[in-house]
């Protein structure tokens, strides 16, 4: 694990730093299945940022949930400094790590938070408290709306990174949608190393 070395400017110096961090703490701890710098660079930092086709970020208080090694919220992060983002994991090495990042790259408002988001969000400064939620989704939507949701403000975005399909995933979130009062503004296709990823945008009213 590195110490903090010269002071890192600029995106590619941020991105390069990040990689090498990823790799060597990934040698001791299990944070990425992913370890190949083509392929985290690919899978992991194009994929987060591929997010921005979906929503333009700007200045907004964002929450990635169930954030990792930090994707997608640092790769966001990166390239759009002025947001405010709290990232958020159960797994206390993967926090670790991640405040280790926010001190090597000295990212500003940034927040490593550990704990489960279905008890953090029943906390003063997390409910209804965010513009912008973030997920790479695993669990099927019906299951991840109910605890991703509650973090919005009204007006607020949820953003969850799917696999190509999702429309079944759709139809079976729909009494949750309803229950937090939400709708689906749009799913966005995207590409990223050849496999097709569904961004679903749903706003909380």
């Amino acid at each position: 694990m590195s110490n903090v070395q010269c002071p890192i400017s600029n995106e590619k110096e941020k991105f390069d730093r990040y990689l090498e961090e990823l790799i060597s703490w990934n040698e001791k701890f299990n944070l990425t299945a992913v370890k190949e710098p083509k392929e985290i660079r690919i899978r992991h930092f194009e994929d987060s940022l591929s997010i921005l086709e979906a929503i333009d970020l700007k200045a907004q208080n964002v929450v990635d949930v169930g954030t990792g090694a930090g994707f997608p919220g640092i790769p966001l992060k990166i390239v759009r400094p002025d947001i405010k983002l709290t990232l958020i994991d159960s797994t206390r090495k993967k926090v670790d790590f991640l405040n280790h990042v926010i001190k090597i790259l000295k990212l500003e408002n940034v927040t490593a938070v550990w704990g489960r988001a279905e008890e953090l969000v029943k906390k003063t400064g997390y409910k209804e408290h965010f513009d912008v939620v973030l997920a790479r989704a695993v669990a099927k939507l019906s299951k991840l709306l109910g605890y991703t949701l509650p973090f919005l403000r009204q007006g607020g975005f949820f953003i969850a990174q799917k696999q190509d399909v999702v429309e079944q995933e759709l139809k079976e979130a729909k009494l949750q949608m309803e229950k937090f009062n939400a709708t689906l503004k749009g799913i966005k296709k995207v590409s990223v190393g050849g496999i097709t990823r569904s961004l679903v945008v749903i706003r909380k009213s």
